[in-house]
């Protein structure tokens, strides 16, 4: 990895060491309480005279039994920060109007859909400034500030208080957390506050996302699927439309051909380009690396990959202002990067990395607002003039600073067939070198992501409590490059396998990993990845498997990929044997591992069946094992009961069978 910009040193002063070393003496461990205390930092966008920056603070609410956002702004020198909304409800999506008077907002009161909210910076209540009957799924200010654009789902034809049939004519035909789908499609409208009425741009049975008004509010950059099957291919395009007259009058402008997914468009200072995202090889789906690449605007072609030879996700690209730099973040080997390319693909830049992750950004000229964490310290708000980094919220310092926090180590060893693998190593809190600990390999979901430099609560817990944490990032993850990835096609539970077991064996021969007390446990396809590890081993003393697929077959049509598995796997009645060979399912006979199954009712990411039929197999099989079913829940966990006792059974399942409590 390239190495780059030093880090700044904070000079502390004398005065405050007392202090500092009576907070150290007064630490405590991590407990699941803790959780719930956490404030998670997000959206910092910069007001147009670069005096404030405004934020999302959310933080959990146990008596309602669900998180509350809630908006903040501080002064860009730095200073106590000020609640822009109250308590009670949530707010989300801030942004500035462009003459800075008015900082707005997306909310839903008392019930009602999400509307458009708007503040008045000099003082006073949120106004709410859209009345859309079903309520808007995005907005943004034209650079005038005069009006919106919204985006807008298609109105439900027949409302009624009775439950109606689901009535299904699509191929792709539900999803998480949105339920069956039907025919109303998210559009594009232009909003005049004070207005009663709204101008519809786009039209057709095609969704729409991402779109940005061009630099002088005549025209809107989008990204959409307007093939004849949208639900049977990623061919998503960037098309521009005329803000004025739309799509019926003016038509629309192509701007993209490629046949893979385009999307995140972004306009250049002079309206001339439009940076975006691509995806170029979408027969590799997930596994393909999504480059950085731009075209011109007025849709007649020049489209060009200009990160091609960096073979790393790139995402949320943005122009600068004056030296046609294009900002986006980069994903490396454990860390989300701020990085920069020349619009001709020159002077690859990266500007923030070492041990960080950076998950969001805003730019106004060349002054920056960064969303950055690390392992031992959630995500902050930082501003950033190209040379100074400093912190301007503090939101989960004071919780940080009396807890022990663990050591955490980069890991690279080799598997069993030479290739190098990074991840991570956290030591328990306490730990002494020479001893051995029970160790829990703990596998990250995706398949396409990584462990990177962010605050990963569950491996924090798990040291709390005497545990050595493994986290490997195995071939099929992100950030190694395409080649890296792509291993993983088809090939489930086979290199990523050889690539976790080798991280165990790793730190067993360092002397930390006691052989005799191994957990393996995760999420999504940290939970499909530990049912591969269950089935071909009888190491580890306990598993726990969330939101895990098993008998892959039994899933399509249940799961929400029915793309996907048709492109790695083929049909599943033309390629059954592609199916049932990676189905971990086929082997359960195999397993002697007490496992903990667990997920939620209603996920349709990766479906609580699979759970359900590995539960069923090892308890006919009369094997140790527990099945733990949240009513109402999606792929992610969200009531905060349901968080404290999933971390609950986390302890308790580990504890009995891994340490032998």
């Amino acid at each position: 990895m390239i190495k780059s910009a030093p880090f700044l040193l904070v000079s502390l002063c004398l005065i405050c060491f007392p202090i500092l070393l009576n907070a150290q003496d007064q630490q405590r461990s991590t407990t699941i309480e803790d959780f719930l205390e956490l404030k998670r930092v997000g959206s910092p966008v910069i007001s147009p005279d670069q005096q404030w920056i405004a934020y999302t603070v959310t933080q959990t609410d146990f008596e309602k039994g669900s998180p509350e956002t809630r908006i903040w702004m501080v002064d860009a020198e730095g200073g106590d920060p000020l609640p822009m909304t109250a308590k009670g409800y949530s707010a989300s999506n801030p942004q500035w109007s462009p003459d800075g008077k008015y900082l707005s907002f997306t909310a839903s009161r008392d019930g009602e859909d999400t509307q458009v909210w708007v503040l008045d910076r000099r003082g006073g209540e949120a106004q709410q400034l859209t009345e859309i009957e079903q309520g808007v799924e995005g907005y943004q200010w034209s650079p005038d500030g005069d009006r919106l654009l919204l985006m807008i789902r298609d109105r439900q034809e027949n409302e009624s208080d009775e439950p109606q049939p689901y009535v299904i004519d699509r191929l792709q035909f539900k999803r998480d957390y949105v339920g069956y789908l039907d025919r109303r499609r998210i559009h594009i409208y232009t909003y005049t506050p004070g207005d009663s009425t709204t101008v519809q741009l786009t039209f057709g049975d095609f969704d729409h996302s991402g779109a940005v008004w061009s630099p002088d509010g005549r025209k809107i950059a989008f990204s959409s699927n307007r093939t004849d099957n949208p639900d049977g291919n990623t061919n998503s395009d960037i098309w521009v439309v005329d803000a004025d007259r739309g799509e019926i009058e003016a038509g629309l402008i192509q701007v993209t051909r490629n046949r893979g997914s385009d999307y995140s468009p972004a306009w250049s200072p002079d309206g001339s380009m439009i940076a975006y995202i691509t995806n170029v090889e979408p027969e590799k789906i997930w596994y393909a690396t999504n480059h950085l690449a731009v075209a011109r605007a007025d849709g007649s072609g020049g489209e060009r990959v200009i990160s091609g030879e960096i073979d790393r996700n790139i995402s949320s690209p943005r122009f600068s202002q004056d030296d046609g730099k294009i900002w986006f973040l980069l994903e490396d080997a454990g860390e989300s990067q701020l990085a920069s390319l020349h619009k001709d693909g020159s002077n690859l830049q990266r500007v923030l990395q070492d041990e960080i992750s950076v998950a969001g950004f805003d730019i106004n000229d060349s002054f920056m607002s960064v969303l950055k964490g690390r392992f031992n310290k959630p995500y902050e708000v930082y501003a950033f003039d190209g040379n100074e980094l400093k912190q301007l919220t503090f939101e989960n310092t004071e919780l940080m600073a009396s807890l022990e926090l663990p050591v955490v180590e980069e890991i690279r060893f080799n598997s069993y067939d030479g290739t190098e693998i990074h991840g991570f190593l956290v030591k328990p809190i306490g730990y002494e070198e020479g001893s051995r600990y029970p160790t829990i390999l703990w596998i990250h979901g995706g398949p396409v992501a990584q462990f990177e430099h962010y605050y990963h609560f569950e491996s924090q817990l798990f040291a709390a409590n005497g545990y050595t944490v493994v986290m490997v990032n195995p071939r099929g993850s992100s950030g190694y490059g395409q080649a890296f990835s792509e291993v993983l096609f088809a090939d489930w539970g086979n290199k990523d396998f050889e690539d976790v077991m080798s991280g165990v064996d790793y730190i067993i021969e360092r002397g930390i990993a006691d052989p005799e007390r191994l957990g393996v446990g995760g999420w999504s396809y940290g939970g499909i990845l530990t049912n591969y590890v269950i089935t071909k081993s009888n190491r580890f003393k306990g598993a726990i498997s969330g939101a895990s697929e098993t008998l892959y077959r039994s899933n399509y049509g249940h799961d929400h990929y029915q793309l996907h598995w048709e492109k790695e796997l083929g049909l599943p009645w033309e390629t059954p044997e592609n199916w049932e060979r990676i189905s971990p399912f086929n082997d359960v006979a195999n397993v002697t591992t007490p496992t903990l199954w667990i997920g939620g009712a209603e996920d349709w990411n990766v479906p609580i069946l699979g759970s359900e039929q590995m539960y069923q197999a090892m308890k006919r099989l009369g094997l140790e094992t527990l099945l733990v079913v949240y009513p109402g829940e999606h792929h992610g966990i969200r009531r905060p009961s349901f968080q404290k006792d999933r971390f609950e059974r986390y302890l308790d399942w580990f504890g009995r069978y891994v340490k032998g409590n």
